[in-house]
């Protein structure tokens, strides 16, 4: 009698469960590619086909030049831009509701922008994106500015010059921030060794420094390999691992490239890590790596494209071209499997950001459009494509949008020079 009532009460428990409708997995994107800095969006529940007629659009709402990407974390989204309709010019900290786009709060600060940044065709401005960590919000502006705030309230918890502090050149890139721990980790190109610094979080005070080499645009990332966390930077002298605890260096492969095409962020798959075209194989015993390929030295050889970032799947990379085309690589050996030419445009500045979603990959153009495709060792074949925000960027008589979007809780949040949209991606709305 005893087991038959807990049995009774088990089912009474268990009834009402099974009755619940069932919570699909969402997700925010608090940092640069995403919840893991890994370029991956792990929602289910989107679209697989998008509507003739387009994306549902949530809310607009207007902003200022840069090409930082728009960040989303707890219901809230943030963005980094400029306002430069006046002399000397300001940059702002925005924070927006993610449900209906209004304006939660707005930090604005002056900067000293040289006059030829007013120029339309410029859209100077931002291009570090922000972090978002435990209720707190990390902004590092186009001339080094730095801010933590409170991502609820806006209010400044602290503040850094760091153009001031560490004699930061003035640089086309600004590699986006990363939390490892209590440490801010920012590739900052300073001078005196200053080239990478480590801040703790909750203070702005200094905890270690390191390297004494040029700024690109590529965001460091941390990787374990060889039984360590390692802090990967590709600088326009090497590319360099250090102990993200202290600075300390592990490795270096010296690799000379010039800042406007070291653009892409390190990618690594088991014991494989790719810079920008050049694939290095990890030491498993201890933090090591040596060139797998290309054997070739030139620059030009070393480099896929200047605006976007690799996927790897598998034993494959894909990756866009800086002449638009998307092609498909044996990274085991660097040689081309197959190349697409109907993806975007064919002209220097082509961008296609891949972000893998379940079996099939979303790719986001510098034409401002959305694409769900699958892509295989076998060939590109395209499922669905929307057009997401209009280009304002000139660049070779076309106008792009180059910074990649956020894709949370199944929505897609894009920006240009004018605007920050959001559009539904949700499968069952």
């Amino acid at each position: 009698m005893l087991w038959s009532s807990k049995r009774l009460v088990t089912g009474v428990l268990i009834l009402p469960l099974l009755l619940l409708p069932v919570v699909l997995q969402a997700e925010d994107w608090p940092q640069w590619r995403g919840l893991n800095r890994d370029g991956v969006c792990g929602e289910v529940g989107l679209l697989k086909s998008f509507p003739a007629e387009g994306l549902t659009v949530r809310w607009r709402a207007p902003v200022g030049w840069g090409f930082s990407s728009p960040v989303v974390a707890q219901g809230r989204v943030f963005l980094h831009d400029s306002d430069l309709s006046d002399y000397p010019g300001k940059e702002r900290l925005h924070c927006w509701d993610e449900t209906t786009g209004k304006v939660i709060w707005t930090h604005i600060y002056d900067v000293a922008y040289e006059d030829w940044a007013f120029e339309p065709t410029q859209e100077i401005g931002p291009v570090a994106t922000p972090i978002i960590e435990n209720g707190k919000s990390y902004f590092l502006g186009r001339l080094s500015h730095l801010f933590c705030m409170d991502a609820r309230s806006g209010v400044v918890l602290w503040k850094r010059d760091l153009e001031k502090d560490y004699q930061v050149p003035f640089s086309p890139g600004m590699p986006s921030p990363l939390i490892e721990g209590d440490l801010l980790i920012l590739f900052i190109g300073g001078k005196s060794g200053a080239g990478v610094i480590a801040l703790h979080k909750d203070t702005g005070k200094e905890v270690w420094k390191a390297l004494d080499e040029k700024l690109t645009f590529s965001s460091p990332i941390v990787m374990t390999s060889g039984g360590k966390k390692q802090l990967i930077v590709w600088t326009q002298e090497s590319v360099t691992s250090l102990d993200p605890a202290t600075g300390t260096t592990y490795w270096r492969q010296r690799l000379l490239t010039g800042s406007d095409y070291a653009v892409s962020t390190p990618v690594v798959h088991q014991d494989r890590l790719l810079i920008g075209g050049l694939m290095f194989q990890l030491d498993s015993d201890k933090p090591g790596a040596t060139v797998l390929w290309p054997k070739s030295t030139a620059p030009a050889r070393r480099i896929y494209s200047h605006t976007s970032t690799s996927l790897f799947r598998g034993d494959h990379l894909f990756s866009a071209k800086s002449s638009g085309e998307l092609v498909c690589i044996d990274a085991r050996t660097g040689e081309q499997v197959w190349e697409n030419d109907k993806v975007t445009d064919l002209r220097n500045g082509a961008s296609i950001h891949l972000t893998p979603n379940g079996d099939s990959v979303l790719l986001y153009t510098n034409k401002g459009e959305l694409i769900r495709a699958q892509l295989t060792s076998e060939g590109y074949k395209e499922l669905s494509r929307a057009s997401v925000i209009e280009p304002t960027m000139p660049f070779g008589g076309r106008k792009v949008v180059w910074a990649p979007p956020a894709y949370a809780n199944r929505h897609i949040f894009a920006r240009s020079g004018k605007e920050l949209v959001c559009a539904s991606l949700e499968a069952n709305p």
